[in-house]
């Protein structure tokens, strides 16, 4: 990527703009390859979220995460650059993809700022190859037309152009001057009253659950699998259309812990959950993952709830899982040659809805290893999958009996430095006009019984049910 010194704060105009943007376009020309502007600038305080909704368009691409409890939050929408991929070699698509449009990158302004710069919004479904109608690709990767961040007390507002040989500077000009203009002062249009009632929905269930926990019971019992997790699928048809960024808004609001998160595809669909799951998070070469599994509900007062902490620190079932997604961490990443660091005990996560077992892995990244090549090697974790990985990843389809798309896969972004955060796809629903698929899933293993898997996907569901329909 190329930074030039110069500050578009300073001397702004449109004719400096378009000044600049010619001088994009000569590089265009010269190199016989479209470049990626990216300019940068320090804004204003502001909502991602409510910037997003006020600018919200059915038909249009948008990436959204934030973590309320630290503050941290990024939007992108539309598409200036983009790229999908299926099959084993996804990962390494992507990277390539990142690769080359970075260097084909002109950046000016704010670049060093917290999520200054370009960004690289990406997904990855479950399964490396999806099924025909789904909502979302294997894997995607896009740089957004437009991006708002926030960063603690740091608002960060980013254009990105892609500028061919036969760019029209005027056009590309006004675009940005008009989105320039905006941002600096905000003015948000008015949410509305919000979705449906509970009671203004109506609720299917895709097959049957109990059942076929018993029949993954059974086949761990047989050896074919020492764990593998079962989700489940409920459609709701409501009355009206739903809007994902209002009922995105009550997910965050209840669940500040967690990753709140929208992936719109620009077609009408959009994926949106709040995950307690870190996948993998780099930054200025420190590499950070979790275990995360075994859970139980939250009490209703402090003593039963420290009472249900403690039988969840001395259950077996749960540890054993819990150990199991850690030591399969450790092997996934010993390749990459990096020198892993963890708590020899697991710790408690607590969430507003349930707690979890949990045990955080922290490494130095070696130069030659990229977050991608980390992504590739862990995702899906025993966490959402199973183990060994093959054996219960082949089951899982049959089992379920329905494609998962994103859910319980990878979503997150990609910065021109070399870091970026990944989450995995869960607490999540599916969300189309009026309908929307929510999943919740249990990870599956010797001494489960029905009852209790399925008791445990009820709690997550409420959960997200509760927060939906705020």
């Amino acid at each position: 990527m190329t930074i030039l010194p110069l500050n578009p704060a300073e001397n702004a105009s449109p004719e400096a703009l378009r000044a600049f943007l010619a001088q994009c376009r000569d590089a265009a020309v010269r190199d016989g390859r479209p470049k990626l502007v990216s300019i940068s600038l320090a804004v204003e305080a502001l909502d991602p979220l409510a910037v997003l909704e006020s600018i919200f368009e059915p038909g249009e691409p948008h990436f959204y995460a934030e973590r309320p409890g630290i503050e941290s939050a990024v939007a992108g929408a539309e598409v200036a650059v983009a790229h999908e991929a299926n099959g084993p070699g996804r990962f390494a698509a992507a990277q390539r993809f990142v690769d080359d449009t970075l260097a084909d990158t002109i950046a000016v302004g704010d670049v060093s700022a917290p999520f200054g710069g370009p960004h690289f919004f990406a997904s990855f479904a479950f399964c490396e190859q999806t099924e025909p109608g789904e909502s979302f690709p294997a894997a995607q990767v896009f740089v957004p037309r437009w991006q708002v961040a926030r960063a603690g007390p740091t608002t960060t507002a980013v254009a990105n152009l892609w500028v061919a040989a036969d760019a029209n500077l005027g056009a590309l000009a006004e675009r940005v001057w008009r989105a320039h203009g905006k941002f600096r002062r905000f003015e948000f249009a008015s949410a509305g009253t919000g979705g449906p009632t509970p009671s203004g929905f109506t609720t299917r269930e895709e097959g049957d659950y109990r059942a076929a926990v018993a029949r993954a019971v059974a086949r761990i019992d047989a050896g074919e699998f020492t764990k593998i997790v079962l989700a489940r699928a409920q459609h709701l048809a409501a009355a009206q259309a739903l809007h994902p960024l209002r009922m995105l808004n009550g997910l965050r609001q209840r669940f500040p812990d967690c990753y709140s998160f929208s992936l719109a595809n620009g077609r009408g669909q959009s994926f949106i959950g709040a995950s307690p799951e870190r996948l993998v998070r780099v930054s200025k070469g420190a590499l950070e993952t979790e275990a995360l599994a075994g859970s139980t509900r939250r009490g209703q007062g402090a003593s039963e709830d420290a009472a249900l902490a403690a039988a969840l620190l001395r259950s077996e079932k749960d540890r054993r899982e819990q150990r199991e997604v850690l030591d399969d961490i450790v092997a996934r990443l010993a390749p990459l040659g990096l020198d892993l660091e963890y708590p020899a005990q697991p710790q408690l996560r607590r969430l507003a809805n349930v707690q979890h077992l949990h045990t955080p892995v922290r490494a130095a990244l070696p130069e030659k290893v990229r977050l991608l090549d980390v992504l590739a090697a862990l995702h899906p974790t025993p966490a959402v999958g199973g183990s060994p990985r093959a054996a219960a990843l082949a089951r899982i389809r049959e089992l379920e009996g329905f494609p998962r798309g994103l859910y319980a896969g990878a979503l997150g972004w990609l910065n021109a430095r070399g870091g970026g955060e990944f989450f995995v796809g869960i607490r999540s629903a599916l969300i189309e006009g009026a309908t929307a698929r929510v999943y919740a899933g249990a990870g599956i293993v010797a001494g489960s019984t029905p009852e209790k898997e399925f008791a445990e996907t009820e709690l997550k569901f409420k959960a997200i049910l509760d927060a939906l329909l705020a």
